[in-house]
């Protein structure tokens, strides 16, 4: 019974939560054509190479059918029944066309792979790009899962595309064009036939199995990210689900969407099933309808015997190609709900966009004139975080924010770095408009540092370098003594060689704050925000640590959030908000 209701609840709040996320994620309807589209149009710098892997690929099909029709020759010139070619000539030429066909085929598969790789690796560089077009504002409300997804395992999926669907389509057309006029110039009524059955199992049989899975294809990749999610979170959260008894309750979770998973799968693998009866039972119904219509002709003396033989040869061995189309339409719904969420990802409109030539950045007072903000969820605004809020933060002062939770004391810090723009009001470092200055000379001017400090699977001294990175080793000392972090470092083994695991797990929530305060004092800038600098710090480390900001701050700007009254003892002014 508890563990029904677990089950429940859980749907519950997965039904809810998905909700959610579609209403925010605002996704394009784009459909199959245009996603295709899309991912063609970055093959414009390597079209030679397609265009060479599509030649190949077409020589090398046809000369895969020929030998079969060759072969038919060779049994009518036997028979009797053919002197068009001598038996030695046909088996020459099949022996010529089986050579051939192997070496174009490899050189086509390394062409198309080729392009392929060289793709992922554009794209890959496109995506970054864009993410770091995103960040943070985008970023910060993304699941982090599912951005894994996309960079990895959606991308990968692209590999199909480009080197398994382009290509072949090409090669399909091209080839079925060819044997419907080698087959045609028999009978134009066999050349009919022949067209029929290229349409139906190279074009009409995958439209409809695409259009049939579509939505279960998109429907996988979003669940395999949500999947990427969640395992995240359970890693990410153990020592918490192991703590309060949540384990239950994560692993229902867990298996509800990996049951949601594999049905979506199974429904995929069903269609493909159903696909692969309906191609073969469509290539041998057209066999038998070109016999049947040549056997006619022949009796009606509008055609030899032979032509007749051939004509059924030829269309039963060049389903190739087309057949291939087919089978492609089953891969093609996860690739296309692959590209369709990379493409999304690349043509996103950030919520700031950076400024590249805009103004530098003016010393002096910085000034909030009248500044609004709310955070957008869903598609819905929420509750106003700042309205109306007026402050001038003068130079080379330790300036004081103090305030409960949620009252805006860490938006009014993200929007002085604009990772935000304010919906109403301005923003003034000197006379100049935040949002007219260039990003690079805003980031530049302002040292950060946030609530929870993100720390590199790398040593100590290049986390702290990450401020700066052309800074010597004593210069990254004397920032770490600054943020009393320089004995605690030197008691490890290697020091500040000493290299940290993933997230910085294996050190304090304190030590990973003054490793995030060594990177300000590093910086060395001419503003300094402080976001909670010292909530997970003991009080005489605290002290310290505001002893070095208080001497920092002679030719300084230091903005110091907290909801903490006793950390507001070195502040100047003091904003309560």
């Amino acid at each position: 019974m508890k563990a029904e209701n677990i089950r429940q609840n859980t749907e519950n709040r997965y039904q809810k939560d998905k909700t959610v996320q579609m209403k925010a994620a605002g996704e394009k309807n784009r459909s199959g054509l245009k996603v295709m589209a899309g991912l063609i149009g970055m093959i414009r710098p390597l079209l030679g190479f397609m265009l060479l892997a599509v030649l190949m690929g077409c020589t090398g099909n046809l000369m895969a059918t020929f030998i079969t029709v060759l072969g038919g020759y060779g049994l009518l010139t036997a028979a009797g029944l053919y002197e068009g070619m001598s038996l030695g000539l046909i088996f020459t030429c099949i022996l010529v066309f089986a050579v051939a066909r192997g070496i174009l085929r490899y050189a086509e598969q390394s062409s198309n792979h080729f392009i392929a790789f060289k793709l992922l690796a554009r794209i890959r560089h496109q995506v970054f790009a864009a993410l770091r077009r995103l960040a943070p504002a985008k970023l910060s409300g993304s699941e982090k899962g599912n951005l894994i997804s996309i960079i990895t395992s959606d991308i990968e999926l692209l590999e199909v595309f480009y080197a398994h669907t382009i290509s072949p389509i090409a090669i399909a057309v091209i080839t079925s064009v060819v044997m419907t006029v080698f087959i045609g110039r028999m009978h134009p009524a066999a050349g009919l036939v022949a067209v029929c059955g290229y349409v139906l199992v190279g074009i009409v049989i995958p439209v409809l199995n695409s259009r049939a899975g579509a939505g279960s294809g998109k429907k996988y990749r979003d669940m395999f990210g949500d999947i990427n999610t969640t395992v995240l979170d359970n890693l990410y959260g153990l020592e918490e689900i192991l703590q309060y008894g949540q384990k239950d309750g994560r692993m229902a979770a867990m298996a509800l969407e990996t049951e949601r998973l594999e049905a979506v799968n199974g429904k995929l693998k069903k269609d493909e099933s159903r696909q692969r009866i309906v191609t073969d039972w469509v290539i041998l119904l057209a066999g038998i309808v070109m016999a049947v219509v040549c056997g006619y002709f022949v009796q009606a003396g509008q055609m030899r015997a032979a032509q007749g033989v051939i004509c059924v040869i030829a269309i039963m061995s060049s389903f190739g190609p087309t057949a291939a189309l087919s089978a492609l339409s089953n891969n093609l719904n996860h690739t296309l709900a692959s590209g369709r969420r990379v493409l999304d990802l690349l043509e996103e409109t950030p919520v700031v966009t950076e400024i590249t030539g805009g103004e530098a950045v003016s010393s002096g007072d910085i000034h909030c004139a009248d500044v609004s903000f709310s955070y957008k969820d869903a598609g819905a605004e929420t509750a106003g975080v700042l309205e109306n809020f007026n402050y001038t933060f003068t130079p080379n002062r330790i300036h004081g924010i103090l305030g409960k939770s949620g009252c805006g004391k860490s938006t009014l810090l993200k929007l002085l770095m604009r990772f935000y723009e304010t919906d109403d009001g301005k923003i003034n470092y000197g006379g100049a408009d935040v949002n007219r200055i260039n990003t690079t000379a805003l980031r530049n001017h302002i040292a950060y540092v946030t609530q929870d400090t993100f720390l590199f699977h790398d040593t100590i001294e290049n986390n702290i370098r990450v401020a700066r990175e052309d800074a010597s080793r004593d210069a990254v000392v004397a920032a770490a003594k600054k943020a009393s972090i320089h004995d605690f470092i030197m008691s490890l083994p290697k020091g500040y060689d000493t290299r940290l695991g993933e997230l910085g797990d294996h050190i304090s929530g304190g030590e990973k704050q003054r490793i995030g305060i060594a990177r300000a004092f590093l910086h060395d800038s001419e503003v300094i925000l402080l976001d909670e600098p010292t909530s997970n710090i003991d009080s005489l480390n605290e002290g310290i640590i505001l002893s070095s900001l208080k001497k920092e701050a002679d030719d300084r700007t230091v903005i110091l959030v907290s909801h903490r009254a006793s950390t507001m003892g070195i502040a100047q002014d003091v904003l309560r908000m």
